[in-house]
């Protein structure tokens, strides 16, 4: 790089020793100026207002040779040379990146857009925090009553893809017991219908399981009468009372009406009543 003269005429000694003693500051400004002769040289365009060529282009007038060494004026003091060292080093300079920019989501309820919201950040829900309905449409429910109100699994809520999303607290009813899962009613209304089909379908296999309890109760009430029926008549004979032999029973009979078996002694017509 050459720097441009811009002093003429004689020698002024006071001149040069004021150069000397800023020569700091002269460095730093030319330091200055020669970058932005680098990036000047990068994007080859120089402006020359008042320099013009022939055909009026002041672009092709920055350029010329000194002493058989084509340069070109940087506009900032310095005669840049054309060499390859130069290109090579204009080629590490880099910019900064263009921003980034965001899409922001927009409100399924409002329509609106918005930068950030509770059920978008818990839930993945595209919803803002002006439209959030925390005790209406938007509210929570429990792993219990999800899998009991829409006969879920443990797999449906938390393996099934894409899982349901959940936020854990601690039990209301007993601190000692173990955290509780709570997930948005609205998602696991729609995973009910993934895993079911339709609400039709739904109704209809909680109906069957309603009518299956209602049976399983009734066998299992039935039962508990017979069993005491069994301890009415078996304290009604005395044991104690009988001599004491081995009984020999004859055939067994089936009482139809109380679904039992009745069979009795040869010898001494004792009879047992017993189920099978």
């Amino acid at each position: 790089v050459i720097k441009m003269s811009t002093t003429s005429g004689a020698n002024n000694p006071f001149k040069d020793e004021a150069l000397i003693e800023n020569s700091q500051h002269f460095e730093e400004r030319a330091e200055r100026n020669r970058q932005k002769a680098l990036l000047l040289k990068k994007s080859k365009i120089v402006s020359h207002p008042y320099i013009r060529s022939e055909d009026g282009d002041s672009t092709k007038s920055a350029s010329f040779k000194v002493q058989g060494q084509r340069v070109i004026d940087s506009g900032g003091g310095f005669l840049i040379e054309e060499s390859d060292e130069l290109e090579e080093e204009m080629l590490k300079i880099t910019s900064d990146p263009a921003p980034i920019l965001i899409d922001f989501p927009y409100c399924d309820e409002c329509k609106k857009e918005f930068k950030d919201s509770y059920l978008l950040q818990t839930f993945n829900m595209s919803v803002c925090d002006n439209c959030r309905d925390p005790k209406g449409k938007h509210s929570l429910i429990t792993k219990t009553e999800a899998k009991q109100e829409y006969l879920l699994k443990d797999c449906d809520l938390d393996k099934r893809e894409p899982p349901l999303k959940c936020i854990t607290k601690k039990n209301p009813h007993n601190a000692n017991w173990g955290e509780m899962k709570l997930y948005l009613h609205l998602q696991v209304e729609q995973r009910a219908l993934e895993v079911w089909g339709s609400e039709e379908k739904l109704l209809k296999e909680k109906e069957l399981r309603d009518i299956k309890k209602e049976e399983t109760k009734i066998k299992r009430f039935n039962k508990k009468i017979k069993q005491l029926r069994m301890q009415v008549r078996s304290s009604l004979y005395d044991k104690t009372s009988k001599a004491s032999h081995t009984h020999e029973f004859g055939e067994d009979t089936y009482n139809e009406h109380n679904d039992t078996y009745t069979h009795i002694c040869i010898t001494c017509g004792y009879a047992e009543t017993y189920e099978k």
